[in-house]
């Protein structure tokens, strides 16, 4: 059975390093073929991701093809270093992509208890997830995205809100928030906003994801 890791395009612009720090952590070879894209892998390929919309289209595009969280990957590694944050409160937004996945919201759950942070769940969570708002891009009007991500924003419970979904940087910063993805939380890292306004991030996004 062949396990391969997608770092997935938002990852490789949000942080680039990260992705390599991550590869050869997981010491598999890295797929860097877009999601969007037919991936070219034998059937019965597990697909290790980071993106939670790489993890669904994997899962439902593509026979033959299943896919793991990092997360859930290092839910069951006692023996990763895991940061302590201190008992710092922070609420968190589930990424649209994994309201099917209770697996994937337990893993995360994990490591945040694993690296000492107190979770302030939002009324809407898990399963019951509310979007960010940036899944709108294309279909309604920007001020309209916008609108929903400040609404979506305002409803988190605290300053500091966990993401794992690279939009959901983007949409919580744009809503007044400090997003602190997951992924940077597990390095002691920042997480730089970068490009936020949707058309600009989208735009960013659409020509990584036509050159891989």
């Amino acid at each position: 059975m062949t396990r391969v890791f997608a770092p997935g395009c938002a990852l490789l612009l949000h942080k680039p390093a990260l992705a390599e720090r991550l590869k050869q952590y997981l010491k598999l070879r890295e797929h860097l073929t877009c999601c969007h894209h037919e991936p070219g892998l034998p059937p019965g390929t597990i697909v290790i991701n980071v993106c939670p919309g790489c993890d669904r289209r994997y899962r439902e595009s593509y026979e033959g093809i299943s896919t793991v969280s990092l997360w859930e990957v290092l839910a069951e590694d006692t023996s990763f270093p895991f940061p302590d944050h201190g008992g710092r409160s922070m609420a968190i937004q589930d990424a649209c992509p994994t309201r099917t996945e209770p697996r994937v919201h337990r893993a995360v759950r994990t490591l945040i208890e694993r690296m000492n942070i107190r979770l302030v769940e939002p009324e809407a969570t898990r399963e019951q997830a509310v979007c960010c708002g940036d899944s709108g891009y294309g279909t309604v009007p920007v001020a309209q995205v916008q609108a929903a991500m400040r609404k979506r924003a305002k409803a988190m419970p605290c300053a500091d809100v966990i993401v794992y979904c690279v939009s959901c940087v983007k949409a919580m910063h744009h809503g007044g928030k400090r997003p602190r993805h997951l992924v940077d939380l597990l390095f002691g890292e920042n997480t730089p906003i970068g490009t936020f306004e949707p058309e600009a991030w989208h735009t960013q996004l659409e020509a990584f994801i036509e050159a891989h």
